[in-house]
């Protein structure tokens, strides 16, 4: 199935090269603002496509409602290469290799980088498919505070490592033949979605970004 602009809501051009930065959101925060302007940059990109999902099957209790958080990540997000969307509601897709598999038939030409952090990377091998991420769609690694050595030392790191391009190499990543992938390390502001939600927990506070 492919789809057209009217109906995901944005459109990309063949041969840009897009970031797709996926993760629940819940909430959004200046962490995740400043990890997309810094894979913008290294990584070269014309655009950075964070996908809110619908679900993480990776975690036991479900996020707040889709609406609020696409809300929230519109509001903290205001970049004019950055595109927030609800693809996977959309593609009905729960993971990440099915869903980047629908983005590239829908928009063909265009050149992606799946992003993550180096946290994300540590655990990347109990994703579903994660070997079909890593052999379709080149990959950039971006550090967080406290988890560069699990990440370089992860399963996926060891079992691709004739792979990983030097971070030298980043602007290149996104038209390197798969598999590759660059890690690189940026200065990072120590947040998380889920400190968050636990501070608001322990104060007693609703979601400061929940719509009324």
């Amino acid at each position: 199935m492919t789809w057209d602009a009217y109906e995901t809501g944005f459109a990309l051009a063949p041969g840009q090269k897009v970031g797709v930065f996926g993760g629940s959101f819940d909430p959004p925060h200046a962490g995740h603002v400043h990890i997309t302007l810094e894979a913008l940059r290294r990584f070269r990109l014309d655009r950075v496509l964070w996908l809110v999902s619908p679900g993480n099957p990776l975690k036991p209790h479900g996020p707040a409602p889709l609406a609020q958080r696409l809300a929230a990540s519109r509001a903290i997000m205001q970049h004019p290469k950055v595109i927030v969307s609800d693809f996977e509601a959309i593609a009905g897709t729960r993971y990440t290799a099915s869903t980047l598999r629908a983005l590239q038939k829908a928009y063909r030409g265009a050149h992606f980088v799946w992003l993550m952090g180096a946290d994300n990377l540590a655990q990347f091998h109990r994703w579903e498919d994660w070997r079909g991420i890593m052999d379709s769609t080149p990959v950039g690694v971006l550090a967080r505070p406290g988890s560069r050595l699990a990440g370089r030392g992860s399963v996926a790191a060891t079992v691709y490592g004739s792979a990983r391009l030097p971070a030298r190499s980043a602007p290149l990543l996104a038209m390197h033949r798969a598999p590759a992938w660059c890690f690189v390390d940026v200065p990072m502001i120590d947040l998380s979605s889920t400190e968050l939600r636990r501070g608001r927990a322990d104060s007693g506070e609703s979601d400061p970004d929940a719509l009324a």
